[in-house]
């Protein structure tokens, strides 16, 4: 990164921010405050599921018979065939029953899927394929930037634009927000910023603030948004959060609540990052039930809470999921999947085009797996982000954001109407 970037970690305790990028330092305490104060029309969410989400059995393809005699104890079952079975969706795809509390959504056309879609790259490493699909350029190793970042920085600004519109949830910056833009990481809203008893806290804010101040340079001047920053989102979450309409997150959705939480607050948040780890099933993965379908259950119940606790917001948001690679189709002898190619994404809200399962279906058949062994790649998974982006947050132009991104990628069924 040049000299003019900013990074600065903040904090004591559990909570703590990471803000990074030019924004930061190149913005004054009472204009950064000032900016603070502005809802944002159009708001996205991805989720990252870390570890290469098995897409067979997240989104069932019952229809096709090879999947049935590649698995014969992890496949799900067909609809109506056993308990714990795959809730049909139509003639060729069943939803794992992990994800039962989505089906209203997809019913309702707030929730789709994009099957077979994945990256160019056909790296079977975990970091190398989240890298490079976080990049944007996933045929280009040497991206030092994100997709997401460059998205931002794509997107229309004006005087009054936020510092904040760009979050993640979670312990540490994303690459996807890597770049020039100013972005802020925070672990928890309830226990951001300075954490110490009694008046340690006020005593070490002043002392922080008394050390910047007198610093006069780029690193100065971050140390002082950090601490700027912390003050603005303790203001604006202040009190204890009580989710609309009835929602309930499970335990593991607490950083999607943190996100509904942190978009309600009319900081000015545009995109939000979270990362949801746990999809690597090399063993004892189960079926309509054990380890995947319970982590697929965890996601499915947040997911609809998220929905529930946003109500008429969702229709200004797009919920996201992308994962750095499928498995393979055939189980393995740990009664688990490998490293494959070929996954799934999951769309929720805004104006989505929902109720059906996007995408080009490749086939089983031995000839029609990649490399005789994964589900092929037919979808672009930057055509899929291409389209959420334009459609849905209104970016211009794509040029910056996936150079490289080939013309014809586009989906034949256009996801948002």
């Amino acid at each position: 990164m040049t000299s003019r970037r900013a990074l600065v970690s903040f904090g004591i305790g559990a909570g703590f921010s990471t803000l990074v990028g030019n924004g930061w330092a190149n913005t004054s305490t009472p204009l950064l405050a000032a900016r603070a104060n502005r809802p944002a029309k159009k708001q996205l969410v991805c989720i990252f599921m870390r570890g290469g989400v098995d897409a067979l059995n997240v989104v069932v393809p019952h229809g096709a018979d090879d999947y049935y005699k590649e698995r014969r104890e992890i496949a799900v079952p067909a609809p109506g065939k056993a308990a714990n079975s795959a809730i049909r969706l139509d003639a060729m795809y069943g939803l794992n029953p992990g994800l039962s509390s989505l089906l209203s959504l997809y019913r309702t056309g707030q929730l789709g899927f994009v099957h077979a879609v994945g990256s160019p790259n056909l790296t079977r490493s975990h970091f190398d394929a989240q890298d490079l699909m976080e990049s944007g350029t996933p045929l280009d190793a040497f991206t030092r930037d994100g997709w997401l970042n460059r998205c931002v920085a794509s997107l229309p600004t004006d005087a009054a634009t936020s510092p904040f519109r760009a979050v993640a949830v979670g312990r540490s910056l994303p690459r996807a927000l890597y770049g020039s833009q100013a972005t802020l990481a925070i672990d928890d809203v309830e226990s951001f910023g300075l954490r110490a008893p009694g008046g340690v806290r006020e005593r070490l804010q002043a002392g922080f603030r008394s050390m910047y101040s007198a610093g006069g340079d780029e690193a100065a001047s971050a140390g002082l948004a950090a601490m700027t920053t912390v003050d603005l989102v303790r203001e604006k979450t202040a009190g204890k959060y009580v989710p609309e309409n009835g929602a309930e997150y499970p335990k593991p959705g607490r950083r999607l609540m943190n996100v509904a939480r942190l978009l309600k607050a009319d900081l000015g948040v545009e995109v939000a990052w979270v990362d949801a780890g746990g999809w690597d099933t090399h063993a004892n993965q189960g079926a309509g039930v054990g380890q995947l379908a319970g982590r697929l259950k965890d996601l499915g119940d947040s997911l609809a809470a998220f929905h529930k606790d946003m109500g008429k917001r969702m229709r200004d948001v797009v919920v996201v999921t992308l994962s750095e690679f499928g498995r393979t189709v055939r189980q393995n002898g740990t009664g688990g999947t490998d490293h494959g190619h070929g996954g799934i994404m999951l769309l929720m809200g805004g104006k989505l085009q929902g109720g059906q399962v996007f995408g080009d279906w490749p086939g089983l058949a031995m000839d029609q797996r990649h490399e005789g062994r994964d589900l092929a790649v037919t979808t672009d998974y930057r055509a899929v982000l291409a389209e959420v982006l334009t459609r849905h947050l209104g970016l211009p132009d794509l040029t910056l954001v996936f150079p490289g991104l080939p013309s014809n990628s586009a989906l034949k069924r256009k996801l948002f109407a």
